[in-house]
């Protein structure tokens, strides 16, 4: 009995994470607290297999992985910048992976830092704060990266009746690479699916752009890809992912007369799971669809994606640092009672 209650305390929340993710992943997975459940379920199945499982002398080798990750994960934030920035030109958005390798350093740093400065018990209070807020960025940072990889990998066979391509920029009057990549991916799916899905182009125009982003993808797919303009509609209003389902929404809603449809997303591989997200939020049903992005630009992409999330999920730094603030409440009353 003593055996059997111990195995359940032990594997009782590696099936509790993992039935609360199948069950929110069932019911929709378009979810940023999908990631957040699988993570959790992984590191505690990893913990107890390695103790259930494995060897004594397993235990220093992930010791040792785990205290050298952050060194390893550093020198490739700061490599990947170099790449990127050879390739990209130097840019805030180029310089993404070096910043991030840089606050790592300062974050790991800081305690040892203050410890040796002797610094006041008010600087240690908000250096607290930052390492509480900072665990959780990590953690949120490895989960979104995680579940962006499980959502991706996910077969779909499906029937979609609209195919929305997200714009993504244009040289001159014609789409970028990476916007023509996201077209021939599109153009893959249309083939796929008997050329039946009508396409939608979706991004207006930046003041910086001679024509919509909607406008130059449409003369892509009619004159260079001979698509029926027919089988093209425009969505030349939108400035950002979200507007772009929006406004799509719109001309799927008017164009399907009150039916209910399905479609996908083609957007650029890391923007799909926030892409679908967007979709979520704004009511449409939909699959994203990536297409591929050139490996030295990953990693800065990524980023720039975790960052859109993170402020759009804001709550859990919110709820720590009022926690943070409660201690610090209960500390006062504490000093001024005695």
């Amino acid at each position: 009995m003593e055996i059997l209650f111990g195995q359940i305390l032990i594997y009782g929340p590696v099936a509790f994470f993992g039935l609360l993710f199948l069950f929110s992943y069932l019911r929709e997975p378009r979810q940023f607290r999908n990631a957040i459940y699988l993570t959790i379920f992984l590191i505690l199945l990893a913990t107890c297999l390695l103790f259930g499982f494995g060897q004594e002398w397993m235990v220093l080798p992930v010791l040792l992985a785990v205290v050298a990750c952050p060194v390893v994960v550093v020198l490739f934030l700061i490599w990947n910048s170099v790449l990127v920035i050879r390739h990209e030109g130097l840019s805030m958005s180029t310089a993404l992976p070096a910043v991030l390798a840089v606050v790592i350093v300062m974050y790991l740093a800081m305690v040892p830092l203050l410890s040796l400065l002797h610094a006041p018990a008010w600087l240690n209070g908000i250096a607290s704060l930052i390492v509480f807020e900072g665990l959780w960025f990590f953690f949120s940072f490895v989960a979104l990266l995680v579940y962006s990889w499980f959502y991706r990998l996910l077969p779909r066979k499906r029937h979609y009746d609209y195919i929305i391509v997200h714009g993504a920029g244009l040289d001159g009057t014609k789409p970028t690479p990476l916007l023509r990549g996201r077209l021939e991916t599109a153009l893959r799916l249309w083939n796929r699916q008997g050329r039946r899905p009508l396409l939608i182009v979706s991004g207006g125009q930046g003041a910086d752009e001679e024509v919509s982003e909607a406008a130059a993808m449409k003369a892509y797919l009619v004159n260079e890809r001979q698509v029926p303009e027919s089988s093209v509609l425009n969505e030349d209003k939108s400035t950002t992912t979200l507007e772009n389902l929006r406004f799509s929404k719109q001309i799927m809603d008017a164009h399907s007369g009150g039916a209910r449809y399905r479609c996908a997303l083609v957007t650029s591989d890391y923007h799909v799971f926030r892409a679908a997200e967007y979709a979520h939020k704004v009511g449409v049903s939909a699959d994203g669809v990536g297409s591929h992005t050139k490996g030295y630009y990953w990693p800065t992409a990524f980023i720039r994606e975790f960052i859109a999330i993170s402020v759009a999920h804001k709550w859990p730094y919110l709820v720590i640092a009022g926690f943070w603030l409660l201690s610090v409440a209960v500390e006062l009353i504490r000093v001024f009672v005695h």
